[in-house]
């Protein structure tokens, strides 16, 4: 019943609120239903993308993302809070990542390691 109730949910919810309780509730939300893709970051209802609050932002990367890290194969991040979450783990099995709200400099720097005019280059 309980599996049925979380999987209507957003999984940071689920694993923010019930992270730590009990063991029984960890081995649960340790299931690849609830880590294998993470969405750290904010819709706004007008569309509008931003990072998640500091303190839920400060429990992932402290405390739920170090225990998780083997399990997420996807992360959907804010550009502002990239390095936090990046940093908090090494994601051995992470094959996707979706970086919002990044500008075309903080790309090429990421990415490229040096300033470069690309014509062709979009975000």
């Amino acid at each position: 019943m309980l599996m049925i109730i979380f999987k209507k949910l957003e999984n940071i919810d689920v694993l923010y609120s019930l992270w730590g309780i009990n063991t029984r509730f960890d081995k649960i939300l340790y299931d690849s239903i609830f880590t294998s893709s993470l969405t750290l970051l904010q819709c706004l209802p007008n569309c509008f993308i931003c990072p998640l609050p500091d303190t839920v932002l400060d429990r992932f990367c402290l405390q739920i993302l170090s225990q998780i890290r083997l399990k997420i194969k996807w992360l959907d991040i804010e550009s502002s809070s990239m390095e936090r979450i990046l940093l908090a783990g090494e994601y051995s099995n992470l094959c996707g990542l979706g970086i919002y709200n990044i500008t075309e400099d903080v790309a090429i720097r990421l990415f490229i390691g040096k300033k470069v005019n690309f014509n062709w280059f979009y975000l």
